[in-house]
């Protein structure tokens, strides 16, 4: 599973999330039983899981990328857990805020004009599913950098148009392939997949990556709300 070197065992994160599970039920990075006991052990790992994740983690290391002549353009299924909502792409803005020195409140014409960025990568979902995909869209550095976040900022929380909730570590947020895509396999994003922008990234599981993006709240605490699916006893780092 790992490389040896000077006697130690070396896990990538992404053969230490193999091991644990996905769903993160696991010998660390989750709980069982009784909600009462679930909550005691989410209170209890969830300092221990962070830092765990923080040391497996490399924020910078990029994810190797796939050809174009290996995307799968219709394997890309659809999940909502609300209705689809209606947004009017004119009057659409993205507003960044909470502990940053310049709040934000981007239209897309704004978000186009900064430079494209474009990869191709895998797309996993807890539900077992897979699917190559190429996402086009802004690095979500950059967004972030405009906002000017204070040097406390440790997470992002993103709410999306039809209710869903998110919240990221930012190291996460500021890894090079974590974009906001408004291109989906070099074509306009289908409104389904969360156009006018939604999160794509190869470091983070499906339920991550929130579609309908609205909202980015810079924040240097974690909330007891980190995550539509989390909240119901999903993981809440969901790395690959």
């Amino acid at each position: 599973m790992g490389l040896i070197r000077n006697h130690r065992l070396q896990l990538t994160r992404r053969q230490f999330f193999q091991i644990s599970g996905l769903s993160g039920v696991s010998f660390l990075l989750g709980g069982c039983g009784t909600p009462s006991f679930e909550d005691l052990v989410g209170k209890l790992s969830e300092p221990l899981n962070q830092k765990v994740e923080a040391l497996i983690f490399n924020p910078q290391k990029p994810v190797p990328e796939f050809p174009a002549s290996e995307i799968q353009p219709e394997a890309l299924i659809v999940n909502t857990f609300r209705a689809t909502p209606i947004i009017d792409r004119e009057k659409y803005r993205l507003i960044i805020d909470g502990e940053v020195n310049n709040p934000l409140s981007l239209s897309m014409a704004e978000i186009q004009a900064l430079p494209l960025t474009s990869m191709i990568i895998r797309h996993v979902c807890v539900e077992g599913w897979a699917a190559i995909v190429q996402w086009g869209g802004i690095r979500l550095k950059e967004i972030i950098t405009l906002a000017q976040p204070k040097a406390n900022v440790k997470y992002a929380y993103f709410k999306s148009a039809d209710g869903y909730y998110e919240s990221w570590d930012i190291a996460s947020v500021l890894h090079p392939q974590t974009l906001l895509a408004y291109q989906k396999n070099g074509e306009p994003l289908p409104i389904d997949n969360g156009a006018p922008l939604r999160l794509a990234s190869p470091i983070k599981l499906g339920y991550k990556q929130s579609k309908w993006v609205t909202q980015i709240t810079l924040a240097s605490y974690l909330s007891p709300f980190k995550g539509y699916w989390e909240d119901q006893g999903y993981e809440w780092f969901a790395g690959l």
